[in-house]
């Protein structure tokens, strides 16, 4: 690619764009920077277009900034919500800003000769500036019409809730950081995702109006799967980048369990691969979908930049266990290891006693079906798995002896839904 402009048109990355933006990537280095604000202790999946935005810019030869809003987190965004933050006290921000810088030095150099990354929190001057001098430095230069106009604010007027004061400043802080990212870095440009937009021509104007200066706004489409759900949201919530909030193999399922039709977009846009390779993947997937090679390799790219290749392995590693003939071999602890993600039941030593439980009666007693017709029913289809192997036999009975290590059983009903028992001696 020519420039970066082009590389993030290509990726699909670009929803909006300020006049004159692609001529200025492709003609000088620039400095850019996008804001995370900390209210947990980790980023998600859906913080990673604007992380890879800025990876994509250093490469480029562009000098990118994370702001991480230590400041802004105090108030919270109004963009994209449809009621009111919860406000988290300066030691939960402290800590979860702590949290979030470890997670962008997977991204980003902070070493690099020329256009090393800087990572900045945006309470070393929010923290400080008098409310005196922030309404007259910033809040003259802003009507209240135009701050209604913006969309993060109309939607929440029009709302049952409303928005408060405290939200209704948020454009203000913004615009402001961008101001003092300017004077500090010589920071033009500011990245986010579509709902970002009011928020970023605010700076964009206020830059104008105190240093006659022109910056510039790009923003990122806010990405959906292609059945309609919010990118990053499970049945369990979202999808974190800590692997103590996500495990890396649930990451690593996340990505492979990518519907075909998504696939191919989200390795443009949270990828390093070349065109080339992206277009190999994608003749693979017409050709021969049920091999889920594009899904195979969308999942260790992105799991390798998250976790490191170490985990790519063990959560390869993992799925070959999950879907294998025999897991009888392995250890209790490195099956509940592998199944962490699983729904679970613990079951009483007791239950498995003399003869043990019949297949419908476990079935049952692990909440893995609503009844014993359904079990009944299911064991015949062929569609029940007791530590991967078919059960077809209504009169087959389970023991501790059956369990591995005499404490963990991995149930599965058809291709997919497995369920864990623990079976707990009496305390």
């Amino acid at each position: 690619m020519a420039n970066l402009f082009e590389e993030l048109t290509w990726r699909e990355l670009v929803y909006d764009v300020t006049e004159g933006l692609s001529e200025l990537l492709g003609s000088q280095s620039i400095t850019a920077y996008a804001g995370f604000d900390p209210t947990a202790d980790s980023l998600h999946v859906g913080h990673l277009l604007p992380l890879m935005g800025l990876a994509r810019l250093q490469r480029f030869g562009h000098t990118p900034i994370a702001i991480i809003g230590g400041g802004t987190g105090m108030i919270g965004d109004p963009s994209g919500k449809s009621q009111e933050r919860n406000l988290l006290s300066a030691a939960q921000i402290d800590a979860n800003v702590s949290a979030i810088r470890t997670q962008l030095e997977r991204f980003l150099d902070f070493e690099r000769p020329g256009n090393a990354a800087r990572i900045v929190n945006n309470a070393d001057w929010l923290g400080t500036v008098d409310l005196l001098t922030f309404l007259r430095d910033a809040g003259k230069h802003f009507t209240v019409n135009y701050m209604l106009q913006k969309e993060s604010v109309n939607r929440r007027l029009e709302s049952e809730e409303g928005i408060s004061f405290t939200e209704f400043s948020y454009l203000l802080l913004q615009a402001y950081d961008f101001l003092q990212l300017f004077d500090r870095y010589g920071c033009t440009v500011q990245l986010g995702g579509s709902d970002q937009w009011g928020n970023i021509t605010a700076g964009i104007d206020l830059i104008r109006k105190l240093r006659a200066k022109k910056s510039h706004g790009l923003v990122m489409p806010l990405v959906t799967t292609a059945s309609g759900v919010k990118f990053g949201k499970t049945e369990k919530g979202a999808v974190w980048l800590d692997p103590r909030r996500t495990s890396p193999f649930a990451f690593f399922q996340f990505w492979l369990n990518t519907d075909d039709r998504d696939v191919l977009r989200y390795l443009r846009s949270f990828t390093f691969l070349e065109s080339d390779r992206i277009a190999e993947l994608s003749a693979s997937v017409a050709a021969n979908p049920e091999r889920r090679e594009a899904q195979r390799v969308l999942a260790r790219e992105v799991t390798a930049l998250v976790h490191g290749a170490e985990q790519v392995a063990r959560a390869e590693h993992a799925s070959q266990l999950l879907f294998g003939e025999d897991i009888t071999q392995l250890s209790a602890d490195d099956v509940l290891a592998v199944f962490a993600d699983v729904p679970s039941t613990e079951m009483p030593e007791a239950q498995f006693a003399g003869e043990g439980l019949a297949i419908v009666e476990l079935l049952l007693a692990a909440h893995v079906v609503p009844s014993k017709s359904e079990a009944r029913r299911m064991v015949q289809a062929g569609g029940v798995y007791v530590n991967n192997r078919r059960i077809a036999d209504l009169q087959a009975r389970f023991t501790t002896a059956s369990a591995i290590d005499g404490r963990v059983m991995v149930l599965r009903k058809g291709a997919r839904q497995n369920h864990v028992v623990r079976i707990v001696s009496a305390r």
